[in-house]
């Protein structure tokens, strides 16, 4: 009896440690995105800025992990880029169009599907969905684009909108600061957990704490090739008498308070030294505080259970094609910096070229979590491509890409749509915003004009830095005709064909055979 009793006491002991270790192996999953950090900012993308050495920690968690070379953006624009990380659905799917749209509640499907799964979900930092973050089981975040100085924040525990709290330090700090906390005493430690961890930086204009004043003081950072080079393009991207695509950097060193009385080159050289300059620093903020998220991890024995992703929410213009923001589907703005780490599954030092883009995140989420990629979203998961290394045969070969906003903020950017493959970029400007400006009250400005409809053909194999339109070259006409066809069957594919917009149907019908 007594023998029976001990045997039943060792094989119940032996149950209850196999399910307590089955429940260990759930990964945590810690994304981390910041915001306007373009790939050109890192050492391991292999820019002109790589050689300043502008990210070590951030180099060391991709390098123990799987880099991806074609990670893109569908609309290089903060709260377009943002809702379709949340949702795995494109703009005209999920409603978020612009910079003035919110996303529904309802519509926060991503830490929807994480809570089914058991895990506690936390956003902390930026938002930028209008909406609160309710779905989330925590939420901290900054109303709209947040300071760089004292943030305010606001949180369901403490009034949620209606009760702003303000934080001394700089916002790359102070976020920090809010994930650690609630890392180390808010969270259920019983569940894995989802943080999605947003930086502020380094949004333009570009402040950094002053402990990085010094940083990069005597350095010359290095140009682009391409800085006294505008935009080839078309009369869509450039305008009649190139009058879209004006010279960013005079109205950048008007802000940056840039001696006047300097010749041209000298003028530009000055602005482009003093802007690259902050945003490194911004940079260097954000790799700093990654690091003390990294240490805590390590401190906590969670680390190497833990999928640490990285990315930004788009790309940047770092002075190429003498460009700077974003917007433009050209490389510099639609490509994403994106990198995991997760010694269980991810060979370190391993890099994919397979074209990925942000509605691909959340069922990739989902999917190591152990759910599956819910029927509305249209993003794919690409689980097995960090599994094993390899590309799947029916991988997809294109990613499709809009801007909406038309001439917003002055900025020139004329609305666009394209498709890019792994070798070739397609795109159309046709120059309408979305909403059709005559039957709008108020005075939409620049938004009412309509840009000259045009097409661009860049081959990237022979042109990466996208220097010679080459639509009008007889050599890529069958090229051009297959990108149109799978330009025409993905915006299908997608729910992007303007159903609800027929100003800009009759705009594309007028110019598709052109």
């Amino acid at each position: 009896m007594k023998n029976l009793l001990w045997f039943s006491t060792i094989a119940m002991f032996l149950f209850l440690f196999s399910c307590n270790e089955k429940e260990q192996k759930a990964p945590n999953i810690l994304f981390i995105m910041s915001d306007d950090h373009t790939s050109q900012a890192f050492g391991i993308y292999g820019s002109r800025l790589a050689n300043l050495n502008p990210t070590p920690n951030l180099d060391k968690i991709a390098n123990e992990g799987m880099i991806f070379e074609n990670a893109f953006c569908n609309n290089s624009i903060c709260t377009p880029s943002r809702a379709s990380i949340i949702t795995g659905q494109y703009p005209q799917t999920n409603g978020v169009l612009d910079l003035s749209a919110k996303l529904d509640v309802a519509k926060q499907y991503l830490p929807q599907e994480m809570n089914k799964l058991g895990y506690e979900t936390a956003i902390i930092g930026k938002w930028h969905l209008r909406n609160p973050p309710e779905l989330f089981s925590y939420y901290n975040v900054l109303p709209g684009q947040g300071n760089y100085f004292n943030p305010v924040f606001y949180n369901r525990e403490d009034g949620g909108i209606d009760n702003l709290i303000e934080y001394e330090g700089h916002s790359s700090d102070v976020i920090t600061d809010i994930s650690l906390n609630w890392l180390k005493n808010k969270r259920n430690k019983n569940k894995p957990f989802f943080l999605m961890h947003h930086f502020k930086a380094p949004h333009d204009m570009f402040i950094n704490a002053p402990r990085y004043d010094s940083y990069l003081e005597d350095v010359n950072i290095p140009e682009p090739d391409n800085l006294f080079q505008p935009l080839v393009g078309s009369v869509g991207s450039k305008g009649y008498g190139s009058g879209l695509t004006k010279n960013s950097t005079w109205g950048l060193g008007r802000r940056l308070e840039i001696d006047n009385s300097l010749s041209e080159i000298e003028y530009v050289k000055a602005t482009y030294q003093k802007y690259l300059k902050r945003y490194l620093r911004c940079v260097k903020g954000i790799d700093d505080n990654v690091k003390r998220l990294i240490n805590y991890l390590e401190k906590s024995g969670e680390l190497d259970n833990t999928v640490i992703i990285y990315t930004g929410d788009q790309g940047f213009f770092l002075g190429e094609h003498d460009l700077m923001d974003k917007r433009w589907i050209y490389e510099e703005s639609m490509r994403m910096p994106f990198f995991v780490r997760y010694p269980k599954m991810i060979k370190s030092r391993s890099r994919t070229d397979a074209i990925i883009n942000n509605t691909d995140f959340a069922p990739t989420i989902i999917d190591i979590a152990g759910g599956k990629t819910p029927d509305y979203m249209q993003g794919n998961s690409f689980k097995s491509i960090l599994e094993t290394g390899k590309e799947p045969k029916d991988w997809q070969q294109s990613t499709y890409y809009r801007y909406w906003m038309h001439n917003a903020n002055k900025l020139s950017t004329p609305a666009h749509f394209g498709i890019r493959t792994k070798d070739y970029k397609l795109i159309f400007f046709y120059g309408l915003f979305w909403k059709d400006v005559r039957k709008e009250e108020g005075n939409w400005g620049d938004r009412s004009i309509q840009t000259p409809a045009s097409w661009e053909f860049y081959d990237l194999r022979k042109d990466p830095k996208e220097m010679q339109n080459e639509y009008n070259n007889p050599k890529y006409k069958s090229i051009i005709s297959k990108l149109k066809k799978q330009l025409a069957a993905k915006r299908k594919e997608l729910n992007e064909e303007d159903k609800n917009y027929p100003h800009i149907r009759q705009v594309i019908d007028d110019h598709w055979n052109n």
